[in-house]
């Protein structure tokens, strides 16, 4: 299990306890050993996917055990116990968390320079406890859970709409995500009354040579079970068609998947979950309401 990076405080510090200078490196194989993280945990990432989770709280143990002058730099990646650390090694507490290194002023005074309530200087996620994570995960998990909620909200509001509207929502969702090039013309929803099975068809190429074609069932209380792919199919061998996409506001049975997985034509299949997450990545019925832009340090500048 990957401890959070308040546990992993007090392990960098002790690692740092025969006052050698140990880099990045040096901290994750100590961390590794001492939690027994194993190599599959040390591939896990952070909501986001863009860090390793073991390396990013790692990261941040470092950073905070120097807001408190426990370690410092001694130059561009390289770390030393201080004076201070030391002492706090010679009775070491059971554990280094923020409560305990609110206690030494220097990190009070790193933590919060321009003296503003502690309150406003937290970062904090409704009904999670801000120890747990650090500042990127607690940013992450706020951003997934706004996200959650407007999911829930996007297929409610799809629910409420007509069936055609759903055909051309996903007709525009597609074009959306560069099906059909760049002419909006290259996609289309199909006959309400003589669709043979297709509810849309997305043209690859100018001359419609290679064809998507579409089926959208907006359903809320069931799940798509086989017979249903297994009618799409059928329509897609009346067109001699060779890709499908058969888009639900639901969620499909296991049977389901397995037969599309199986079937001579590509057949994808997209569920509501799915649906309105790739809604939400190419801002179909969504608007941008506030950008954040979270800034690192930009160490080749700093690099003489």
């Amino acid at each position: 299990m990957i401890p959070d990076f308040q546990k992993i405080m007090l392990p960098v510090l002790k690692s740092l306890a025969d006052d050698q200078i140990k880099n990045s490196i040096d901290f994750r194989q100590y961390i590794v050993g001492k939690f027994n993280v194993t190599e599959e945990e040390q591939k896990i990432k952070t909501p986001s996917g863009k860090q390793l989770l073991l390396y990013n709280r790692i990261a941040w143990a470092v950073v905070y055990l120097k807001m408190a002058d426990l370690i410092k730099n001694v130059e561009r990646g390289k770390y030393k116990i201080t004076e201070l650390g030391i002492s706090v090694l010679a009775n070491p507490p059971e554990e280094i968390n923020i409560a305990l290194l609110k206690t030494f002023p220097k990190f009070n005074l790193n933590r919060n320079p321009q003296n503003q309530p502690d309150e406003e200087n937290n970062l904090v996620v409704a009904n999670e406890e801000p120890s747990e994570k650090t500042p990127d995960e607690l940013i992450e998990s706020g951003i997934n859970q706004i996200n959650t909620e407007l999911s829930n909200s996007l297929l409610e509001q799809i629910n409420d709409l007509s069936p055609y509207f759903f055909e051309e929502l996903v007709v525009d969702l597609l074009l959306k995500m560069g099906y059909g090039g760049n002419d909006i013309s290259s996609g289309e929803v199909t006959s309400k009354s003589n669709d043979e099975g297709i509810d849309g068809i997305i043209r690859e190429d100018r001359l419609g040579l290679d064809k998507i074609y579409i089926q959208a069932k907006k359903w809320t209380a069931n799940k798509i079970d086989r017979p249903e792919i297994q009618k799409f199919v059928g329509a897609l061998e009346g067109k001699r068609a060779k890709k499908g996409i058969f888009i639900t506001t639901s969620s499909f049975q296991k049977t389901a998947i397995e037969y599309a997985s199986n079937v001579d034509a590509s057949v994808v299949l997209i569920d509501g979950s799915l649906l309105t997450k790739l809604m939400i990545e190419y801002e179909l019925g969504v608007t941008v309401e506030n950008i954040y832009n979270v800034k690192k340090m930009d160490i080749d500048y700093f690099t003489e």
